[in-house]
């Protein structure tokens, strides 16, 4: 066996060089394509040219290259990749409009986002950074938060403690050694950890893209845990990290809060996927000037340059394959008819379990491979958001541009899983904004969906009630006289709109079981059906960034090269260029 180790190890260095040196396939990033900043344009109809457009079988392009099922993030940028070598790609959105937790509403003159609330990594000169002017043209542009740009604030009415999180790599530290005198050495051997664990998220990539004999290999022998601190975090969990460093419990929660951000409680999260998370903001959060729509409004005219379409009211009821099992297209739901739409190959960003238990006919369901990719995720936990709409300026209303994230008490573990098993009638404590049980709300998941019944009505009121009173009480400028608009969007809701089977808005579950080594390798943009793919959260973590890397896994795959890689070979040309 041990002769064997050398030969594959070998191997593996190998396919790692010719990803590295020798990609034989097309570089999206191969040139600069960033455009002089146009005038931003404002007026809804002339953007809803762009975002709506509606699907109608003669707007599909001929000769397709690929056909993406879902516009969110996942799914757009792919469709941008894919359309900068040239690729025809036809992205078919299930809403009436694109953009999927990128999109907004409009309601009384206010206008919501439903999923982007600031997103981190986005100084001038970082990777992430270059990586979305290039997949927009340079026309996106991005407003940093204020600086403290969270505050936690944890505990009751009465008691209140409120923690600034400044951002910087250095300022973060120092401003949290201000607030918890004597806890120095804590906080610098967290900031220690979070930032080496951070670091190896590059073998999690790789897992997904070498040949899974060889991720096999390195999962088996234990050199996964030894090569990158990320897998030899991944199986413990936040709580237990966080506990080993301080007993201070503010500390403790202050260590934890952003569990928010990824829809696990501490004891449950790995602390790898937090790392991450901490990591992305360290310098700091940015929100995209003109809202959230900006972002699928500067992708979509490059998908469409490159002779593509983005078409919204397009729900997809199945994917099309031949007797030799492959992919061959999908079929469209045009009111009572099936539209059936060919390509040579079909990437989903409609999530693992929709993909799957639903897109696929049911020979193909059973298949051993895929019941094994389901079997090893589980759903991620309901979103629960409200949108309020308040008359007055920011100054009026106390308001600044940051985050606030609200706790009753700092024991996070047992605050929010006590929350989410009670009764629905029992839940409503304001302590937890962002999410809530999908079964507190099943019943009513086949109404109407601006008609569901009284009942309905009166169990999201209970909610708002519940967590305006929290939002009056931390910031009192705010008052009844000045809310012209509120409503709660539910599970059920995002079910809706954005697809999502259990009304989760991360997707997949992030606990401690999604980063084994196995389930990464295992769980990749090739699926078991030959010409369908995966791309978006599933496929590598949560949120924007999580789901733009999916989409750059899965062009890794279908170009042939390490798109990963090429982002980063793109900025250092581009820093030498300009001395």
């Amino acid at each position: 066996m041990w002769i064997v180790v050398p030969i594959i190890l070998v191997a593996i260095v190998i396919f790692v060089l010719k990803y590295v040196f020798s990609s034989p396939g097309p570089n999206p990033f191969e040139r600069d394509t960033r455009e002089p900043l146009k005038k931003m344009v404002h007026d809804r109809k002339e953007k809803n040219k762009v975002l709506k457009q509606g699907f109608l079988a003669s707007k599909v392009p001929d000769n397709l290259d690929a056909i993406i099922i879902g516009s969110g993030i996942g799914g757009l940028g792919l469709g941008v990749l894919l359309a900068k070598v040239g690729k025809k790609v036809l992205v078919l959105e299930q809403h009436d409009r694109a953009g999927g937790c990128c999109h907004t509403f409009t309601e009384k003159g206010f206008e919501f986002d439903v999923g982007i609330h600031y997103i981190g990594d986005l100084l001038d000169h970082k990777p992430f950074r270059c990586m979305l002017d290039q997949m927009t043209d340079g026309q996106l542009q991005w407003e940093p938060l204020d600086n403290p740009f969270d505050h936690v604030v944890v505990g009751p009415p009465e008691n209140r403690r409120r923690y600034p999180i400044y951002s910087g790599r250095t300022r973060f530290p120092e401003e949290l050694k201000k607030c918890f005198p004597g806890e120095e050495k804590a906080i610098d051997e967290y900031m220690k950890l979070v930032k080496q664990v951070g670091r190896g998220i590059w073998l999690l990539a790789m897992l997904k893209l070498l040949p899974i004999p060889m991720a096999k290999f390195l999962i088996y022998t234990g050199l996964v845990q030894r090569l990158s601190s990320f897998f030899k975090m991944a199986p413990r969990s936040v709580t237990e990290v966080v506990n080993e460093l301080t007993e201070n419990k503010d500390l403790r929660a202050v260590f934890t809060y952003i569990f928010g951000t990824y829809g696990n409680i501490p004891k449950d999260a790995s602390f790898s996927m937090h790392s991450l998370l901490v990591s992305h903001y360290l310098n700091g959060a940015w929100y995209p000037k003109g809202g959230a729509t900006e972002i699928s409004y500067h992708m979509i005219p490059i998908i469409e340059k490159a002779g593509g379409a983005v078409l919204v009211r397009a729900p997809v009821n199945r994917i099309l394959f031949n007797d030799s099992k492959e992919a061959i297209g999908v079929s469209v739901m045009k009111g009572q008819e099936e539209v059936h739409i060919h390509a040579p190959m079909v990437i989903s960003n409609a999530g693992i379990f929709n993909t799957y238990q639903k897109l696929l006919p049911k020979e193909l369901q059973a298949m051993p491979a895929i019941q094994k990719q389901l079997g090893m995720m589980k759903n991620g936990e309901g979103g629960l958001s409200i949108f309020l709409g308040l008359n007055g300026t920011k100054e009026d209303l106390g308001l600044k541009a940051d985050n606030y994230w609200i706790f009753s008490e700092n024991n996070f573990d047992e605050l929010v899983e006590e929350y989410l098993n009670r009764d629905r009638e029992d839940s409503f404590t304001g302590n937890l904004v962002s999410f809530a049980n999908y079964q507190w709300f099943e019943e009513w998941k086949d109404g109407k969906v601006t008609n569901r019944g009284h009942d309905y009505k009166a169990l999201k009121q209970a909610f708002i009630d519940s967590i305006l009173e929290v939002v009056m009480d931390v910031f009192p400028k705010i008052t009844r006289d000045k809310i012209e608009y509120v409503d709660a969007g539910t599970p059920i809701t995002n079910t809706h709109y954005i697809g999502a089977p259990k009304g989760e808005i991360y997707g997949a579950d992030h606990g401690v079981a999604r980063f084994c080594p196995d389930v990464n390798a295992t769980v990749r943009p090739q699926t078991p059906l030959k010409n369908l793919y995966l791309t978006g959260q599933d496929v590598f973590v949560c949120g924007f960034a999580g789901a733009l890397a999916g989409a750059l896994t899965c062009g890794s795959v279908l170009l042939n090269r390490n798109l990963h890689l090429d982002q980063f070979r793109f900025i250092k040309l581009k820093i030498e260029a300009s001395g």
